[in-house]
């Protein structure tokens, strides 16, 4: 693992890649992996599109399924799937009940998840298998099991009744990947539908539905992508597509999907509008294989420092085992007795950016908690140097005084 720290990216011009969005000065940014950060031009853009909406509303919206249907093209373009297989929705989760409120109603159907789903994806299977009178079923995946491991737990979980397997590509909780390529395949085997979460994947990886045959896949493309909050994708490729329809009736009810899609009344779907120029500022500026690099160096070094840090100061290792790591998202193991359940994990996450100033994630996984790193081109290594300053002390203190 490389422990040095990265040359920080810059402009042409020399200025520091963080004066390309407009994240204030006052915090300190660890955690561009929960709602992501809009370049400036974006805004300016996407802002520039809200005065012509407000300007002219009537021409605005008679017109807007066919721009939507040009940015839908280009998305796909980006993400590398066919137009005609891809829809536009408000985020990951969105997507999700899209396919949970779509597929037809099996009585004693089971979902299988796992236990390092996404908690909002994971409650809309469970809403969706109450509605079939079914139940969902938890394939239990140790956080440091290979691949193999992971696609054989989730497998054995299925059986003649399971209608529907949700997967994360990349997980939230535990930055982790999941073996959905072969989760996919043996599903399409034993004819179950598989939905796979890839909201953290759009940006950070390069054609990730390559080799990929599930039935639906989602991805938002307000983190690692840069878009404005409110864009993500939905990719269905099979024949299961022409059964899908967004959350919204609108007046695209009667087209074919995804057109059908490209209508949804009078939302502000300029975020749609503007989701390919965030893709083009990244790709200008420094270009995305050499972005992705230079996030996976950083990451590297910054969870390097960080569990060398708390060692120092617990004499215990920090360092995590996820059996399957991620580029640019990265856990560290905080003192025992932080973070131990989702709640206490959100709330360490917002006691920390008001008292300190750091926008950090912590997250939960099995009773033990951990720090969730991510980084992006404006960060550089001494966000990760000024964590560790700020941070490192207080959260071993606050360890100690935690309750038993």
């Amino acid at each position: 693992m490389t422990t040095a720290a990265p040359t920080a990216l810059a402009f042409a011009d020399g200025s520091p890649a963080s004066t390309g969005w407009t994240l204030s000065d006052s915090a300190l940014h660890t955690n561009h992996g929960s709602f992501g950060a809009v370049p400036r031009r974006v805004q300016e853009e996407q802002n520039r599109l809200r005065a012509v909406m407000d300007a002219g509303p009537v021409d605005w919206f008679s017109t807007l399924p066919a721009r939507i249907g040009d940015a839908r093209r280009a998305i796909a373009g980006i993400v590398g799937t066919a137009p005609e297989h891809t829809a536009l929705v408000p985020n990951a989760s969105g997507g999700a009940s899209v396919v949970y409120n779509s597929l037809t109603a099996e009585s004693g159907a089971e979902i299988v998840v796992t236990d390092h789903g996404y908690g909002a994806v994971t409650m809309g299977a469970e809403r969706a298998a109450r509605r079939w009178g079914g139940r969902v079923v938890t394939a239990h995946v140790p956080l440091d099991a290979s691949p193999a491991e992971a696609h054989e737990r989730i497998m054995a979980a299925c059986t003649d009744a399971t209608r529907l397997i949700v997967i994360d590509h990349i997980t939230s909780a535990t930055a982790r990947f999941l073996p959905v390529r072969e989760v996919a395949a043996s599903a399409r085997r034993r004819g179950i539908t598989t939905l796979v979460d890839g909201a953290h994947v759009p940006g950070l990886y390069d054609a990730p539905l390559d080799g990929l045959d599930c039935d639906v896949w989602i991805g938002n493309l307000h983190k690692f992508a840069c878009a404005p909050r409110g864009a993500a994708v939905l990719v269905a490729p099979g024949e299961l597509r022409h059964e899908l329809f967004p959350l919204i009736d609108s007046w695209g009810a009667p087209h074919p999907f995804p057109e059908r899609f490209d209508t949804q009344g009078t939302l502000d779907q300029t975020s749609y509008l503007t989701a390919p120029a965030s893709y083009a500022f990244i790709d200008e500026h420094w270009g995305w294989p050499a972005v992705r690099a230079y996030m996976t160096e950083l990451a590297d070094y910054a969870e390097t420092l960080i569990a060398d840090a708390f060692a120092e100061r617990t004499g215990e290792d920090h360092r995590v085992d996820v059996g399957a790591p991620v580029n640019a998202l990265r856990l560290v193991r905080l003192p025992a007795g932080l973070a131990t359940t989702h709640p206490e994990a959100d709330a360490l996450r917002d006691r920390v950016v008001r008292e300190f100033g750091v926008e950090a994630a912590f997250t939960s996984f099995n009773g033990i908690g951990y720090y969730r790193l991510s980084t992006h081109a404006y960060n550089t290594a001494r966000d990760f140097e000024a964590f560790v300053d700020r941070l490192v002390p207080t959260l071993c203190e606050l360890a100690v005084a935690a309750p038993r």
